[in-house]
């Protein structure tokens, strides 16, 4: 419409601004939770610049975390999170009868499915926002 289209516009000349800062707090974030061994940590693919949606977290598969009591741990501390929308398609109803092949067991799809959940990077969170999800995250995992 019209006024999405005008507010869009008026988005573009915060852009700059708005991927810096994400850039920035994902940084922040790979910086304080980089030191628990139970994470598989996000990283930029080779030759990419991403503007980051989110922190992606994948908790390891031999790691004894369990992602629904840690996102609950988040919630109650009013840290929000997302699932990753994404992982072993397969395994969703809407692809039960169509035809399709697979190769192998899909342990990384699965993984993803089951492990994984993001945290924000929104543009106006301050170092302080994102030292407190680090300390309610490092509190949850010893």
């Amino acid at each position: 419409t019209d006024m999405q289209a005008a507010l869009g516009l008026s988005q573009l000349k915060k852009l700059d601004r708005f991927v810096s800062a994400r850039k920035q707090n994902f940084a922040t974030l790979s910086r304080l939770l980089g030191d628990i061994p139970d994470f598989i940590m996000p990283q930029a693919t080779a030759n990419s610049d991403p503007s980051w949606f989110g922190f992606p977290l994948t908790i390891r598969p031999e790691s004894s975390i369990d992602r629904t009591e840690l996102l609950r741990h988040l919630d109650h501390h009013k840290i929000g999170t997302r699932l990753l929308f994404a992982g072993n398609l397969l395994k969703q109803p809407a692809y039960r009868n169509i035809d399709h092949r697979v190769i192998g067991d899909l342990p990384n799809s699965d993984l993803v499915m089951t492990n994984t959940f993001w945290l924000g990077v929104y543009p106006g969170l301050t170092d302080e926002m994102l030292t407190y999800v680090s300390e309610i995250v490092h509190d949850f995992v010893g």
